[in-house]
Protein backbone atom coordinates (compact mmCIF):
# COMPACT_ATOMS: atom_id res chain seq x y z
CA UNK A 1 0.00 0.00 0.00
CA UNK A 2 1.53 3.80 -0.75
CA UNK A 3 0.89 6.06 1.74
CA UNK A 4 -1.85 8.01 -0.16
CA UNK A 5 -4.18 4.54 -0.16
CA UNK A 6 -3.18 3.88 3.55
CA UNK A 7 -4.56 7.70 4.26
CA UNK A 8 -7.91 7.21 2.21
CA UNK A 9 -8.49 4.03 4.10
CA UNK A 10 -7.80 5.34 7.29
CA UNK A 11 -10.35 8.71 6.26
CA UNK A 12 -12.60 6.24 4.76
CA UNK A 13 -12.83 3.91 8.26
CA UNK A 14 -12.89 7.41 10.07
CA UNK A 15 -15.94 8.42 8.04
CA UNK A 16 -17.81 5.06 8.37
CA UNK A 17 -17.12 4.70 12.41
CA UNK A 18 -18.72 8.81 12.39
CA UNK A 19 -21.85 7.34 10.76
CA UNK A 20 -22.38 4.27 12.72
CA UNK A 21 -22.02 7.35 15.99
CA UNK A 22 -24.80 9.23 13.94
CA UNK A 23 -26.70 6.35 13.57
CA UNK A 24 -26.19 5.87 17.09
CA UNK A 25 -27.51 8.67 18.52
CA UNK A 26 -30.09 9.19 16.24
CA UNK A 27 -31.51 5.64 17.49
CA UNK A 28 -31.45 6.83 21.34
CA UNK A 29 -33.08 9.68 20.65
CA UNK A 30 -35.60 8.04 18.31
CA UNK A 31 -36.17 5.51 20.92
CA UNK A 32 -36.61 8.00 23.73
CA UNK A 33 -39.10 9.64 21.64
CA UNK A 34 -41.17 6.18 20.66
CA UNK A 35 -40.92 5.64 24.64
CA UNK A 36 -42.84 8.88 25.59
CA UNK A 37 -45.07 8.72 22.76
CA UNK A 38 -46.16 5.29 23.87
CA UNK A 39 -45.27 3.57 20.29
CA UNK A 40 -43.91 0.44 19.29
CA UNK A 41 -41.03 0.32 16.99
CA UNK A 42 -37.98 -1.03 16.40
CA UNK A 43 -34.71 0.58 15.11
CA UNK A 44 -32.52 -0.17 12.08
CA UNK A 45 -29.49 1.47 11.12
CA UNK A 46 -27.68 1.69 8.23
CA UNK A 47 -24.78 3.88 6.20
CA UNK A 48 -25.88 4.41 2.59
CA UNK A 49 -24.20 6.44 0.14
CA UNK A 50 -21.95 8.27 3.09
CA UNK A 51 -25.10 8.86 5.79
CA UNK A 52 -26.52 7.73 8.46
CA UNK A 53 -29.57 5.71 7.53
CA UNK A 54 -31.91 4.76 10.67
CA UNK A 55 -35.54 3.14 9.61
CA UNK A 56 -38.44 2.76 12.58
CA UNK A 57 -40.00 0.08 11.73
CA UNK A 58 -43.17 -2.23 13.04
CA UNK A 59 -42.78 -5.92 13.26
CA UNK A 60 -46.64 -5.96 14.36
CA UNK A 61 -47.34 -4.07 11.13
CA UNK A 62 -49.23 -1.65 13.22
CA UNK A 63 -50.97 1.52 11.78
CA UNK A 64 -49.53 3.50 15.09
CA UNK A 65 -46.30 4.52 13.11
CA UNK A 66 -48.28 5.94 10.77
CA UNK A 67 -48.93 8.95 12.91
CA UNK A 68 -45.00 9.47 13.04
CA UNK A 69 -45.09 9.67 8.98
CA UNK A 70 -48.06 11.95 8.73
CA UNK A 71 -50.21 13.57 5.58
CA UNK A 72 -47.32 13.43 2.67
CA UNK A 73 -44.64 12.75 5.36
CA UNK A 74 -44.78 15.89 6.78
CA UNK A 75 -44.43 14.43 10.39
CA UNK A 76 -41.37 11.79 9.45
CA UNK A 77 -39.78 15.62 7.62
CA UNK A 78 -39.65 17.05 11.06
CA UNK A 79 -38.86 14.07 12.92
CA UNK A 80 -35.96 14.04 10.75
CA UNK A 81 -35.30 17.90 11.21
CA UNK A 82 -35.34 17.07 15.45
CA UNK A 83 -33.50 14.12 14.94
CA UNK A 84 -30.65 15.78 13.01
CA UNK A 85 -30.58 18.54 15.51
CA UNK A 86 -29.96 15.77 18.63
CA UNK A 87 -26.85 14.67 16.48
CA UNK A 88 -25.53 17.89 16.10
CA UNK A 89 -26.05 19.05 19.72
CA UNK A 90 -24.14 15.79 20.59
CA UNK A 91 -21.33 15.97 17.69
CA UNK A 92 -21.01 19.44 17.16
CA UNK A 93 -21.05 18.57 13.53
CA UNK A 94 -23.95 19.08 10.64
CA UNK A 95 -25.81 15.72 10.13
CA UNK A 96 -26.93 14.46 6.50
CA UNK A 97 -29.22 11.50 8.30
CA UNK A 98 -32.20 10.24 6.46
CA UNK A 99 -35.21 8.74 8.42
CA UNK A 100 -37.66 6.09 7.00
CA UNK A 101 -40.15 5.46 9.06
CA UNK A 102 -42.85 2.30 8.64
CA UNK A 103 -41.14 1.86 4.83
CA UNK A 104 -42.53 5.50 3.46
CA UNK A 105 -39.85 7.18 2.19
CA UNK A 106 -38.75 3.45 0.66
CA UNK A 107 -42.14 3.61 -0.88
CA UNK A 108 -41.99 7.26 -2.30
CA UNK A 109 -38.29 5.98 -3.68
CA UNK A 110 -39.47 3.72 -5.73
CA UNK A 111 -42.26 5.94 -7.09
CA UNK A 112 -40.35 8.64 -7.43
CA UNK A 113 -37.92 7.13 -9.40
CA UNK A 114 -41.02 6.06 -11.90
CA UNK A 115 -42.01 9.55 -12.35
CA UNK A 116 -38.46 10.35 -13.18
CA UNK A 117 -37.96 7.74 -15.57
CA UNK A 118 -41.13 8.86 -17.22
CA UNK A 119 -40.13 12.79 -17.00
CA UNK A 120 -36.83 11.56 -19.26
CA UNK A 121 -38.39 9.81 -21.28
CA UNK A 122 -41.41 12.41 -22.44
CA UNK A 123 -38.53 14.75 -22.51
CA UNK A 124 -36.56 13.29 -25.02
CA UNK A 125 -39.51 12.08 -27.20
CA UNK A 126 -41.29 15.75 -27.49
CA UNK A 127 -38.03 17.54 -27.36
CA UNK A 128 -39.50 19.99 -24.46
CA UNK A 129 -38.52 20.31 -21.15
CA UNK A 130 -41.13 18.34 -18.52
CA UNK A 131 -42.12 20.72 -15.09
CA UNK A 132 -42.28 18.59 -12.20
CA UNK A 133 -44.57 19.38 -9.29
CA UNK A 134 -42.77 21.23 -6.10
CA UNK A 135 -40.95 18.50 -4.05
CA UNK A 136 -38.74 18.55 -0.83
CA UNK A 137 -34.95 18.01 -1.39
CA UNK A 138 -35.31 14.23 -0.92
CA UNK A 139 -37.94 13.74 -3.14
CA UNK A 140 -35.80 15.86 -6.00
CA UNK A 141 -32.62 14.11 -5.65
CA UNK A 142 -34.31 10.58 -6.00
CA UNK A 143 -35.91 12.37 -9.63
CA UNK A 144 -32.71 13.32 -10.31
CA UNK A 145 -30.51 10.20 -9.92
CA UNK A 146 -33.56 8.31 -11.70
CA UNK A 147 -33.09 11.71 -14.81
CA UNK A 148 -29.67 10.74 -14.64
CA UNK A 149 -29.77 7.01 -14.83
CA UNK A 150 -31.90 7.38 -17.99
CA UNK A 151 -29.36 9.26 -19.89
CA UNK A 152 -31.02 12.77 -19.67
CA UNK A 153 -30.61 15.88 -17.83
CA UNK A 154 -32.23 17.86 -15.12
CA UNK A 155 -31.88 20.84 -12.66
CA UNK A 156 -33.97 22.30 -10.18
CA UNK A 157 -35.68 25.41 -10.23
CA UNK A 158 -37.68 27.75 -8.29
CA UNK A 159 -37.56 28.67 -4.23
CA UNK A 160 -38.32 26.61 -1.18
CA UNK A 161 -40.97 25.03 -0.65
CA UNK A 162 -42.17 25.53 -4.00
CA UNK A 163 -38.79 24.19 -5.49
CA UNK A 164 -39.26 21.48 -8.64
CA UNK A 165 -37.65 19.51 -11.11
CA UNK A 166 -37.03 20.17 -14.69
CA UNK A 167 -36.41 17.44 -16.96
CA UNK A 168 -34.50 18.74 -20.07
CA UNK A 169 -34.70 17.29 -23.53
CA UNK A 170 -31.31 15.34 -24.62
Amino acid sequence: MTEGTTAAAAEGADTLTRLEQEGEIAADYLEGLLDIADLDGDIDMDVEADRASVSIISDTGSRDLQKLVGRDGEVLEALQELTRLAVHRETGDRSRLMLDIAGYRARKRTELAGLGAKAAAEAKSSGQPVRLDPMTPFERKVVHDAVKAAGQRSESEGEEPQRFVVVLPA
